[in-house]
């Protein structure tokens, strides 16, 4: 009972740009709960996520892709007689590692099945999940339309969108009305390029901002980083350092990593994956962290030579400003 009414009292809470939500600065990612990274015990997740809410978390994110829809049924099952204690997100437009369908039919008829799966009468927030891999056209005319018709229907307060490409994030919204952006792995040790245009354009036009993958995909972690990931060779290649100079100073890099991701002003609030109670305690942790002294500028001298190395990910021509910068 202690822990949790200091966890409550530590966690802190920003405005999710001008839809007037309240979000707790480290939000639920739900993809593990799909088995996306391991498999996960239905009970084991489902405490998981009363753990959470429990402590203080009140944004939870899920998307149809994660699992080919079994975290969304998971967290569904996990936030019975919970529901109105949480800020619920999910996504359409991706469906599979390569089944992506931004059509207005199908954006329509897709939260209609989310809502059937986390059986929720309405979504906080609808997002179109990785605009990048669809072409602008159809992202503009099809999909957002039928964002919009979802939002005045009133199955989802708000709506967004989502991607990897910042830039692309950024032209994107600049011609639509989006109340949210998610991007993912662009604020973190060692991406920061989120400052460029999403930053200035969220407090110009009141968007709510989020980061997800602050540890990007585990590379920013005392784990393993996983065989399939996608950045270039040289900045996985930096891991071990990092560890060692944390090492140095008594800390872990995941908590420094989560800690400085979520102290960016700007962004709302920073989206990590958890599914397992013991999980959720430690990135609890970093929401009371104290980045030691001098501890940054020894991890910048290590990143400096790979800072802002991305892959790119989605249509070549939704890319166009990165493969340039390769180039």
């Amino acid at each position: 009972m202690y822990l949790k009414v200091y966890f409550l009292a530590m966690m802190q809470y920003r405005k999710l740009g001008n839809t007037g939500l309240n979000v707790s600065i480290l939000g639920f990612g739900a993809s593990p709960l799909g088995d996306v990274f391991d498999v996960c015990d239905p009970g084991v997740c489902t405490s998981a996520v009363h753990l959470a809410i429990d402590y203080g978390i009140n944004f939870f994110d899920v998307a149809p892709f994660y699992g080919i829809t079994l975290a969304e049924s998971r967290l569904g099952h996990a936030l019975k007689g919970k529901r109105k204690d949480i800020l619920l997100a999910t996504k359409a437009g991706r469906y599979g590692l390569r089944d992506f369908d931004f059509s207005y039919n199908k954006i329509k008829s897709s939260v209609d099945e989310s809502l059937a799966r986390l059986q929720t009468d309405y979504l906080d927030l609808f997002q179109l999940h990785d605009i990048e891999f669809g072409s602008r056209e159809q992202v503009l005319n099809e999909a957002v339309p039928a964002l919009m018709e979802v939002k005045k229907s009133g199955k989802a307060r708000f709506v967004g969108i989502t991607g990897l490409p910042v830039h692309y994030l950024a032209d994107i919204a600049r011609v639509v009305d989006v109340d949210t952006v998610l991007s993912w792995a662009h604020y973190n040790l060692l991406q920061d390029e989120i400052n460029l245009e999403l930053v200035p354009l969220s407090i110009e036009k009141g968007i709510g901002l989020m980061n997800a993958a602050p540890l990007v995909q585990r590379i920013l972690s005392d784990g393993v980083i996983p065989s399939w990931h996608n950045a270039p060779k040289e900045v996985q290649a930096i891991q071990p350092e990092l560890l060692k100079v944390c090492r140095n100073f008594g800390v872990r890099l995941s908590d420094v990593a989560l800690r400085f991701a979520m102290d960016h002003p700007a962004i709302a609030t920073t989206i990590v994956g958890m599914a397992e109670p013991e999980i959720v305690k430690q990135n609890l942790k970093a929401v009371e962290f104290n980045i030691p002294d001098g501890l940054l500028d020894e991890l910048q001298t290590v990143i400096r030579p790979v800072k802002n190395r991305m892959w790119y990910e989605g249509m070549p021509e939704n890319n166009l400003r990165l493969i340039s910068k390769r180039l």
